[in-house]
């Protein structure tokens, strides 16, 4: 089952709680793609689990060794890619490959694969909550949190790109909306 899930959404519309979510319920049908990045991890984060954490160095090394299937540079300076090893290691598991990433490296991994790919962009009910959202989190100076919502303006313009929207508003509705969407197009 080659098939891959991607979840793309601008920072703090839900994709992570959304996407663990779906791990947590169908654990024999999905394998998450770890991703690496040069960004450093946030408190609670670790290396292998919620992120490969790489000096600049070594993300440069592996994009020159075709080491990733796609990167991006997401903010100034910090980098972030799949790589090709933790895909194969969820094939080889067979398992469907489910992607939690900014909407560039999703829209790449449709081109990419196609029909493999379903491809899900979660969106706010609107760019205020979004904003609220991103401030309640606490993860944010305020110059970073500036930087994030002018990215979420300009990600919000590339839903029409994708196979599915679904508008996260109220959590529950969303579950079981992408829970059906990826059930489908798993039994397909």
């Amino acid at each position: 089952m080659e098939k891959l899930v991607i979840f793309s959404a601008p920072s703090g519309s839900g994709k992570t709680t959304v996407v663990k979510h779906l791990l947590q319920i169908m654990p024999d049908k999905l394998g998450f793609s770890i991703s690496a990045t040069t960004r450093k991890p946030r408190p609670g984060e670790e290396h292998g689990r919620e992120y490969y954490f790489m000096e600049t160095e070594e993300f440069e090394r592996k994009v020159e060794n075709n080491e990733f299937l796609e990167h991006e540079e997401v903010y100034a300076g910090i980098l972030y890619g799949t790589l090709w090893s933790e895909v194969h290691k969820i094939w080889n598991q067979n398992k469907a490959v489910v992607f939690d990433v900014d909407v560039q490296g999703g829209l790449n991994l449709k081109r990419r694969f196609k029909g493999d790919a379903l491809a899900v962009f979660l969106r706010p009910p609107s760019v205020d909550i979004l904003m609220d959202r991103l401030r309640n989190r606490s993860t944010e100076v305020e110059h970073h949190l500036q930087e994030r919502i002018a990215k979420a303006n300009f990600e919000l313009s590339f839903e029409s790109q994708y196979d599915v929207v679904v508008v996260n508003d109220v959590l529950d509705n969303t579950f079981i909306t992408c829970e059906k969407l990826v059930l489908d197009f798993l039994n397909s």
